[in-house]
């Protein structure tokens, strides 16, 4: 599921509202029936993965140790990582193409390739939902779609619940199921992309005039975007 919207609109802190980074001023978020509130930080952290937008380091862990750091939740004060969590890291790797990638420093990797990494430590945590905050923003249009397909490859592969931010629409409309288009805070429309990425929705919401086809590959929606007439600037 993608969560679109223009800046502002709420995507990045509806994340950290299902992280627990923030605590909602109202109403309840349920995890497996079970209110988000009063589950520990460790025990959420067991169920649902998180790839944040920008994630900075200041030490040259390798890539292997940074993905190891996703076993935490399951490790007791003091205690050292077992064979499993050896076994769930060398496998989180493996599904995203980087093993070749496990003793090379993070900060020496391009941006596509921290970026898998940093998904690879979200799946050491083996959890049911992997949540993304614009996954593709530092990324180039290659290693976007690279990054898009590994994501849906994982979508299959792991039985993963993936909710991403997304700031491309047309990214959105071609690998997302569903869609939630936020707008001032609020839910505005909500469905498959074809229902959600309508020429009027994204005029209200985004302030532009857009032209939508059908892609004749994949039968999802491709948006061009319109410049404003002198008249309407």
């Amino acid at each position: 599921m993608g969560i679109i919207g223009p800046n502002g609109s709420g995507k990045t802190t509806l994340l950290k509202c299902l992280d627990k980074t923030l605590t909602p001023t109202a109403g309840r978020i349920l995890l497996d029936g079970k209110d988000l509130a009063k589950i520990s930080l460790k025990e959420l952290a067991r169920k649902v993965g998180v790839v944040p937008q920008q994630w900075e380091v200041n030490f040259a862990f390798s890539a292997w140790e940074i993905v190891m750091m996703g076993r935490y939740p399951f490790l007791t004060p003091f205690a050292r990582e077992s064979r499993e969590d050896w076994v769930k890291g060398r496998a989180a790797m493996e599904a995203t193409n980087t093993w070749e990638l496990a003793n090379r420093p993070i900060t020496e990797l391009s941006g596509g390739e921290r970026q898998r990494v940093m998904i690879a430590q979200a799946l050491a945590q083996n959890p049911k939902l992997l949540l993304l905050d614009e996954p593709t923003s530092h990324l180039d249009v290659n290693h976007a779609l690279e990054l898009c397909e590994l994501l849906r490859e994982l979508k299959q592969s792991e039985g993963l619940t993936i909710l991403a931010v997304f700031h491309d629409l047309n990214l959105a409309a071609r690998y997302c199921d569903a869609l939630v288009l936020l707008k001032e805070g609020q839910v505005y429309a909500s469905g498959q992309p074809e229902k959600v990425l309508s020429t009027e929705n994204l005029e209200v919401v985004f302030g532009v005039h857009v032209r939508i086809r059908q892609e004749a590959e994949t039968g999802r929606p491709s948006i061009l975007f319109l410049p404003r007439t002198k008249a309407e600037v």
